[in-house]
């Protein structure tokens, strides 16, 4: 039986293209050694070589641009931040879904008593607005495509929505002190 020897193999057995075979066996090697799709290569603590995992999980010092952190403590909201009037008009309407710690922070120009609805949004949120101080003066809850209105009750210079059940699932109440951090828009 004779035995077909492929092309880049062949090669190897030529000096000059020993290097270039060698590299091909390596490459292949690599490939065949390599997770399958969609599989994940998993390190363990005991690993001599640090994993790529590893270094692309470093922590960000800001929100992207045009989002905001507003943290309470220990727990942290990663918002988009709607500071136009269009963007505030919009809202969080015509969306099926929101991650648990994500929101929308609304930014007005000065503080004022605010008042929201819930036309075209369908998912149920929770709404905390908060006053000039961080200070959340009001916590609601408001159900999807309900017209109806939902002011604070003293004046806010903003107001973040969450899914609902988010501030009493973190023990956060009316009179809590947040802060919050603005991503920064780069220049063009």
């Amino acid at each position: 039986m004779k035995r077909t020897i492929p092309e880049p193999i062949l090669t190897a057995r030529n000096s000059t293209g020993r290097s270039l075979a060698v590299a091909i066996l390596c490459l292949v090697g690599v490939a065949a050694c390599s997770p399958a799709d969609g599989e994940a290569r998993v390190a363990t603590a005991d690993s001599r070589t640090p994993s790529v995992a590893a270094s692309a999980t470093k922590v960000p010092t800001a929100p992207p641009a045009g989002h905001a952190w507003v943290i309470f403590g220990a727990d942290t909201v990663l918002a988009e931040v709607a500071a136009t009037p269009e963007e505030r008009a919009e809202g969080l309407m015509y969306r099926d879904e929101l991650a648990e710690d994500a929101g929308m922070l609304f930014v007005f120009q000065q503080p004022a008593i605010q008042s929201f609805w819930m036309a075209n949004t369908y998912i149920p949120l929770d709404i905390a607005y908060i006053d000039a101080s961080y200070r959340i003066t009001d916590i609601l809850q408001m159900e999807p495509l309900d017209t109806g209105s939902y002011p604070s009750t003293k004046p806010a210079l903003f107001a973040l929505e969450v899914i609902e059940g988010w501030f009493e699932e973190k023990g956060i109440a009316a009179g809590a002190q947040a802060d919050i951090v603005f991503g920064v828009q780069g220049r063009r």
